[in-house]
C-alpha cells in the first residue's frame, strides 16, 4: 500500500454522528515515551490559525489509571479517560511501553469500539502492538521500527509488515515508522484533512520537510539484520547465526535446512513462525545487506562484491539489489560516497575556495546555466550521482540473463518492497 494513498477501503464503516474527524483523542500509557507521546500532542493541540493550519480539537487520553509515568520518571495525569474516545473520529495510539506485554483490554475494547463506529486510527512506532493486538491491523499493511518488525511478523503473522515504508495509509487505519516518521504521519493527516497548503504551513512551524519519502533518505539504510528476541533460545538461532557468518559462501536454504536437520517444509514452517519470513527472502535480503555494507566501506568491484555476498553472478546481486533497495549497486555507491565526504574531507561544494570563486564562475561549474545561480545542497548532489551512475548502467550491455531475471518481479509490485507471507519466493542468485 502506497503510504501516500488516502483512498479509504471498501471496508471503512461510516463515522458514527457523535465522532467528528477534527477531534483527536491521543491515548497514553504509562511507561511510554516522551518524544512519541508528544508528537501528536503538539501537532493536534497547538492553536496556529495565524499560520494558516486548520485547528483541531485535541482530547489526551489515559489508557490506564494515572498518574501515567514516562521518560525520565515524570509523572503525567491527563485530563481525559477512555471514555473521551467515544467522542473522537482521529484516535492516535503514540507508542507502547513494552512489545513483551499485552495492553490494558479496556483501552483495547476502546480501540475497536472506534474503529467501527468509523473513526481514523492511527498509530506511532510500537503503537503497532496495541493495534495488532485489538485486531484492527488483521490482514492489512502496516509498518513500525525497523528493529521490532521481525517480532511483530512473528506474533501477528496475519499483519502484513513492511518495514521500508516511512508510513502506511490504509484508509481509516494509519501507521508509522520510528520516532521520525511519526511526524511525517502527522503531516500527512493534515494534508489529507485540509489540503497541501496547510500541511506545508504547519511543517514550516514546525522546521521540518514538509513530504519525507522512503527514497529521499535512503531509508533502508535502517534495515539491519535484526530477528525476534525470542530466537535466541530456539535450536534454530545456531543456523541463523552459521549463515550470517558465511554469506560470503554459495548456500541455499536447503543447506540451511540440513544443518537444522529438518526436511525444507519443516524448516521454511518453523523458520516462518519464529521470524514472520520466508527463510528464502530472509537470505536474499541479508546477502543484499551484506552487499550494501561492502559497497559503502570497501573499493571492490560490483562483480567481487557479487562473489563476497554469495551470488552466483553479478547478475543476481543487480537483480536482487535494484529490487529491495530501488537502485543497481554502482547507482547507490555513487549517491552514498556524494552523501559521505571521504576521509573528513569536505564535499566539493563546501570547500573555502570554492567559496571564494565569483558567483557567476561557480554557477557555470555547477552547470546551473545563464538563468541564475543554484546552490547545490548534498540531497541534489547525491541526486545527480544517482541519476549519473544509472544513465551509466543503462548505457552498457547487460548479459543476456538480466531481463529475464528483472522479470521475475510480478506486474505491480513496487521496486524495494519486501515479499509478503504467502507470495512467491525467488531463488537465490
Amino acid at each position: 500500500m502506497s503510504q501516500d494513498s488516502a483512498a479509504v477501503p471498501d471496508a471503512a464503516r461510516k463515522l458514527a454522528a457523535r465522532r467528528r474527524r477534527e477531534i483527536v483523542a491521543v491515548l497514553l500509557f504509562s511507561g511510554g515515551p516522551i518524544f512519541e507521546s508528544s508528537i501528536p500532542l503538539s501537532v493536534f493541540g497547538i492553536d496556529r490559525q495565524d499560520a494558516g493550519v486548520p485547528r483541531y480539537r485535541l482530547l489526551v487520553c489515559a489508557g490506564e489509571d494515572s498518574p501515567l509515568r514516562t521518560t525520565g520518571g515524570l509523572e503525567l495525569s491527563a485530563p481525559y479517560g477512555l471514555e473521551a474516545i467515544s467522542r473522537a473520529g482521529t484516535v492516535v495510539v503514540p507508542a507502547w511501553r513494552s512489545i513483551t506485554q499485552a495492553p490494558p483490554p479496556a483501552a483495547l475494547d476502546a480501540l475497536r469500539r472506534a474503529h467501527e463506529e468509523g473513526a481514523r486510527i492511527v498509530r506511532l512506532c510500537t503503537g503497532a502492538f496495541v493495534l495488532a493486538a485489538a485486531g484492527l491491523l488483521d490482514g492489512r499493511p502496516a509498518t513500525t521500527h525497523w528493529m521490532y518488525a521481525p517480532t511483530l511478523a512473528k506474533r501477528y503473522p496475519s499483519v502484513h509488515v513492511d518495514p521500508r515504508e516511512l508510513f502506511v495509509d490504509d484508509g481509516d487505519v494509519l501507521t508509522s515508522a520510528g520516532t521520525a516518521a511519526g511526524i511525517d504521519l502527522c503531516l500527512h493527516i493534515v494534508r489529507t484533512d485540509h489540503g497541501a497548503e496547510a500541511a506545508n504551513a504547519l511543517a514550516r512551524r514546525l522546521v521540518v520537510p514538509p513530504r519525507r519519502t522512503a527514497s529521499d533518505l535512503g531509508h533502508q539504510r535502517y534495515l539491519d539484520r535484526s530477528l525476534p528476541e525470542e530466537i535466541g533460545a530456539d535450536p534454530l538461532a545456531e543456523v541463523v547465526a552459521w549463515a550470517l557468518e558465511h554469506l560470503h559462501e554459495q548456500f541455499d536454504v536447503e543447506t540451511l535446512a540440513a544443518r537444522a536437520y529438518m526436511s525444507r517444509r519443516t524448516f521454511d514452517r518453523r523458520f516462518r513462525s519464529l521470524t514472520g519470513s520466508a527463510p528464502l527472502q530472509w537470505l536474499i535480503t541479508q546477502r543484499v545487506l551484506q552487499a550494501q555494507r561492502l559497497l559503502e566501506t570497501s573499493d571492490y568491484s560490483v562483480d567481487e562484491v557479487a562473489g563476497r555476498c554469495g551470488f552466483r553472478s553479478p547478475v543476481a546481486l543487480r537483480g536482487h539489489f535494484r529490487r529491495q533497495l530501488g537502485a543497481s549497486p554502482a547507482a547507490y555507491r555513487a549517491a552514498y560516497r556524494a552523501r559521505r565526504p571521504q576521509n573528513g574531507t569536505p564535499e566539493p561544494a563546501l570547500r573555502p575556495e570554492r567559496a571564494e570563486r565569483p558567483e557567476r564562475e561557480r554557477a557555470a561549474a555547477l552547470g546551473a546555466g545563464t538563468g541564475g545561480v543554484e546552490r547545490f545542497s548534498a540531497t541534489a548532489l547525491a541526486g545527480h550521482a544517482l541519476a549519473t551512475a544509472e544513465a551509466g548502467d543503462l548505457g552498457k550491455p547487460q548479459p543476456d540473463g538480466y531481463a529475464s531475471r528483472l522479470a521475475e518481479t510480478p506486474v505491480g509490485r513496487a521496486a524495494g518492497r519486501p515479499v509478503l507471507p504467502g507470495q512467491r519466493e525467488r531463488p537465490v542468485g
